[in-house]
C-alpha cells in the first residue's frame, strides 16, 4: 500500500490517516491490532471502563503489536462513566512504560478531570466533540487531536436537537482550530466507510478520520455475526437515532446522547412512544433480551451509522484499510485532474 501522509500521520508514525474509533465491546484488542499493523491507529474500545474486558483486550492487542509499533495502539473511554469508575484508564496509565497506551480517546463528558495524569503519562490525548461549543472544554484539557463526529455516526451521538452533520461540522471546526489552536489536529467521524469519504474528509480540513462502522464489519471485529450480516442487508435508509436500544439495554445515557442502530422491527414498535417506554419498560426489555439469546435481529441491535449502505462484505481490517486508503488517493487524484483538465 502507498501511503498517505497529513499532519496526522506524520504525529503517530501511520501509514494512513485513519483510526479505529473505539466501539464498546466490538473494537477488542484484535482488531486495534490488525488496525495497527495496517498502517492505522489502533484504538481499542474501553467503552463503559469495565476493567476485566479492558485489560483482557489491551493485552490482547500488546500481544499482537511489536514494540517498534507501539506509537500506534491506544485505548478509548466513555468520559461519563470514567466519572462514576476510572480505574481501568489508572490501570492503563499506570502500566510499565513500553506498555502504555500511545493515544488516550475521551467522549461524551468532560474530559478535564483525566487530561493531566493522561498527558503526564506520555500518551496523547484525544477528545470527541459533537458540536463547536464543546470545543474550548477540549483545548483547556490540552487535546492534541479533536474528533468531529457527526450524528451519522452509528453507535452514541448527540442527538437530532443537538446533533451536526459532518459535512458542515469538519469544515466550520478547521476554520476555528486554525483560528484558535492551529497545531491541534482534526479528524473527521461519522458516515466514513470509504475512501471517498476519507477524501473529502481531507478535502473539508481534516487530517484523518475516525472509522467506526466500516472496520465494525471486519472479521476481527467483536460484534456479533448476526448482527453484521443484519447489516450487510440494510441501506443507509435503515437506521435511526434514538434513546430506544440504551432504554432496553439498561444504560443510563445523559442528555444530549443517543443511539443509532438499525431500525428493525422492536425498535419501530418504540420509536414513536419514547415515554412510555420509559415508564414501563419491563416486557419490551423482556423481548428485547430474548432477541439477544436467539441471535434474533429483528429485536436485538445492531450498531451501525448511516453509512452501512456503503458496506457490503466484511473482510480484514488489513484489507479495509488499505482499500479505503487507495480509494481515496484516487479520488484526490481524480480531484487533482479537475484543476488541469
Amino acid at each position: 500500500m502507498t501511503p498517505l501522509h497529513t499532519r496526522f500521520t506524520r504525529a503517530f508514525g501511520l501509514n494512513t490517516p485513519i483510526a479505529l474509533a473505539p466501539m464498546a465491546l466490538a473494537s477488542g484488542g484484535t482488531l486495534a491490532a490488525a488496525c495497527v499493523q495496517a498502517g492505522a491507529l489502533g484504538l481499542v474500545g474501553g467503552g463503559y471502563a469495565e476493567m476485566p474486558w479492558t485489560q483482557r483486550e489491551y493485552q490482547r492487542a500488546l500481544d499482537l503489536v511489536p514494540l517498534e509499533s507501539r506509537s500506534r495502539l491506544g485505548l478509548g473511554f466513555i468520559t461519563w462513566k470514567l466519572d462514576e469508575d476510572a480505574s481501568a484508564l489508572d490501570w492503563a496509565l499506570n502500566l510499565p512504560a513500553e506498555q502504555r497506551p500511545r493515544a488516550v480517546m475521551l467522549s461524551f463528558g468532560d474530559p478535564r478531570p483525566y487530561a493531566p495524569r493522561i498527558l503526564d503519562s506520555g500518551a496523547r490525548l484525544l477528545c470527541q466533540v459533537q458540536r463547536l461549543s464543546q470545543v474550548e472544554q477540549a483545548l483547556q484539557a490540552g487535546a492534541q487531536v479533536i474528533i468531529a463526529q457527526g450524528s451519522e455516526a452509528g453507535g452514541h451521538g448527540a442527538n437530532a436537537l443537538e446533533g451536526r452533520a459532518t459535512f458542515t461540522l469538519v469544515p466550520e471546526m478547521a476554520d476555528y482550530l486554525g483560528r484558535q489552536a492551529p497545531q491541534t489536529l482534526l479528524l473527521a467521524a461519522g458516515g466514513v466507510a470509504d475512501g471517498r469519504g476519507l477524501a473529502a474528509a481531507l478535502a473539508l480540513g481534516a487530517d484523518g478520520v475516525l472509522v467506526g462502522s466500516r472496520l465494525w464489519a471486519s472479521s476481527e471485529s467483536l460484534a456479533s455475526p448476526g448482527a453484521v450480516a443484519a447489516a450487510l442487508a440494510a441501506r443507509g435508509d435503515d437506521t435511526a437515532r434514538s434513546a430506544v436500544f440504551d432504554i432496553l439495554r439498561r444504560k443510563n445515557w445523559p442528555a444530549p446522547y443517543d443511539f443509532r442502530a438499525l431500525r428493525n422491527a422492536l425498535h419501530r414498535q418504540w420509536e414513536r412512544r419514547i415515554d412510555d417506554l420509559r415508564a414501563d419498560p419491563q416486557s419490551a426489555r423482556a423481548d428485547y433480551d430474548a432477541g439477544v439469546s436467539a441471535g434474533d435481529f429483528s429485536r436485538a441491535h445492531s450498531t451501525v451509522g448511516e453509512a452501512v449502505g456503503l458496506i457490503g462484505d466484511a473482510p480484514g481490517a488489513q484489507e479495509l484499510v488499505a482499500r479505503m486508503t487507495l480509494e481515496a488517493r484516487a479520488a484526490l487524484v481524480r480531484g487533482s485532474a479537475l484543476l488541469v483538465g
